[in-house]
């Protein structure tokens, strides 16, 4: 690289999934200093860049263009001879169809290196997820990929209709959708059946993708009537009859479902990984973070109960929260986890015990309802009055469980190993699908994340955020925090019968497969 040139790399984004980008691509993402992206490429790749980097969004809509090619090709070259690290984020490949020679030509005249770093591109992508094989043994062997946003004349001069209708098994066309009656036409016209298969696919891979299928006499017809708008993949060949059988991105129980998830960015991972994985877009929108205590004598207080391991008979955790906390203070003070040998362990919640069981503590109590009463009903047997539980949790915990371990003569030391707070990187553009209309379900898995969105929706300049929410999927993890919901003018539509995280899930799946006439039995398995 010239001393003083930054670099450029010229990433393809993928089709719109943003589990679909290449590892590179990724790579190229997280080094960057400012990425450069359109509307094709997924807002949620943007989550993997480094503090501070810069985000310029440089989109094309139908109806206008935000930036110029030309505009945007100089961008780069500006943006490299700052000396910075740029990454173009282009929707699909950026060889197909992406003008990415233009980009790459101007930077190559300014002596600025750069790399070319290949997507999917959505002409194989976006049929797969509408399960469309481009190619097939028995039907196609060979495909073709062409432009169809030009006008007709234009398409006329850049198309041979009459070596394209036959040369190939499948023909794809990219941006073709305003046009599709008069491709339909030509393909008719040079020797294509009526007959012939035709499927346009709309925003492919991602959640709002939608599918249409006809033939090359009635697909003008079924678009019009169902007032079907760019972007889209369109399929011409006998591999769309496939779908019938190979549909199985729409089969999923939370296709076309977005789902936000409130939880701190920590600890959202798993929730999020469960939405993808059942066909779901999670759009993560933190509206709670956990912190050490900022409280001197409230970090006296821990201090002073963990340097006094001998004296617990019981460890009670009721949060991932509280282990992930405890035992970074054990390491801070250098206690070693063996002087609590006397204690036995209780938790609430499967997560708690594996958060436990990674670090090499078998649980002795786990209960079958997971919250403080589930526990107290599971450790009647086991305490005894008179002995000592140490209880590592967060400054909002709930008081029931020390209440009514002292009612039953036991000692109870409760330590505040983190502190709750209002989360304050949320993103604008989350909070735009949220005012309209394009959320589906809303999940609060604590008391917390219900206050807390309210609040931060109000500071977000929302003065009845109450009046959004209403008709959307409220989604609550347990009886409290439905509670909570309910008391703050929301209506909960989903609530599991076990507090965890994955039948919360199961129940926002449930809910959503029946909004669609299918029961769970019907449902593919994951």
């Amino acid at each position: 690289m010239e001393k003083g040139k930054g670099k450029v790399y010229l990433v393809g984004a993928g089709p719109g999934d943003p589990r679909l980008i290449t590892v590179r691509g990724q790579e190229c993402i997280r080094a960057c200093d400012v990425v450069v992206y359109d509307r094709l490429a997924s807002p949620r790749l943007l989550k993997f860049l480094k503090p501070g980097a810069e985000k310029v969004y440089v989109g094309k809509l139908p109806d206008r263009h935000t930036m110029k090619q030309e505009e945007i090709n100089q961008l780069l070259v500006d943006l490299a001879l700052q000396g910075k690290t740029v990454t173009r984020l282009k929707g699909g490949d950026p060889t197909v169809f992406g003008r990415v020679g233009e980009e790459a030509e101007l930077l190559y005249d300014n002596g600025i290196e750069f790399e070319i770093v290949p997507g999917i591109t959505s002409a194989i992508a976006v049929p797969a997820y509408a399960g469309i094989p481009v190619t097939h043994r028995d039907l196609a062997s060979s495909l073709s990929i062409i432009t169809g946003h030009e006008s007709p004349d234009k398409l006329d001069r850049s198309i041979h209709w009459d070596k394209v209708t036959n040369a190939t098994g499948t023909l794809i066309f990219l941006m073709g959708v305003a046009k599709i009656g008069y491709i339909a036409d030509q393909l008719i016209r040079h020797g294509k059946p009526p007959e012939t298969p035709v499927a346009l696919v709309r925003w492919g891979t991602r959640v709002e993708q939608r599918t249409i299928i006809g033939t090359l006499q009635t697909i003008e017809g079924i678009v019009a009537e169902a007032n079907f708008k760019p972007p889209a993949v369109i399929v011409v060949g006998e591999v769309v009859r496939q779908r019938e059988k190979l549909n199985w991105y729409e089969r999923k129980p939370l296709f076309a479902t977005r789902v936000m998830v409130t939880r701190a960015r920590a600890q959202s991972s798993d929730l999020s990984d469960r939405i993808e994985e059942l066909g779901g877009e999670p759009c993560e929108f933190p509206v709670i973070e956990t912190r050490e205590p900022a409280n001197p004598a409230v970090v006296g207080a821990i201090e002073t109960a963990l340097r006094n391991a001998d004296r617990y008979d019981w460890l009670i955790f009721t949060s991932v929260n509280g282990v992930e906390y405890f035992f970074g203070y054990l390491k801070k003070l250098g206690i070693d986890i063996r002087a609590f040998h006397k204690a036995r362990i209780a938790a609430v919640g499967p997560k708690t015990a594996e958060a436990l069981e990674r670090r090499g503590l078998l649980i002795d109590v786990l209960p079958v309802i997971f919250q403080a009463e589930g526990l107290l009903d599971s450790l009647s047997e086991s305490m005894k009055p008179g002995q000592c539980a140490l209880l590592p949790r967060g400054d909002l915990a709930r008081e029931v469980l020390p209440r009514q371990l002292e009612a039953r003569g036991l000692q109870a030391v409760e330590i505040d190993v983190y502190e709750t707070i209002i989360a304050e990187d949320q993103e604008e553009e989350t909070l735009k699908l949220l005012v309209d209309g394009k959320v589906d379900v809303i999940t609060f898995a604590s008391s917390s994340t219900v206050t807390n969105l309210l609040a931060v929706m109000r500071r977000m300049g929302i003065e009845e955020p109450q009046q959004v929410l209403n008709g959307i999927e409220i989604a609550c993890i347990g009886p409290l925090t439905a509670k909570t919901a309910v008391e703050a003018g929301l209506t909960v539509t989903i609530q599991p019968e076990d507090a965890t995280i994955d039948a919360l899930i199961d129940a926002i799946a449930t809910a959503r497969l029946t909004s669609r006439g299918i029961t769970a039995k019907e449902a593919p398995e994951e």
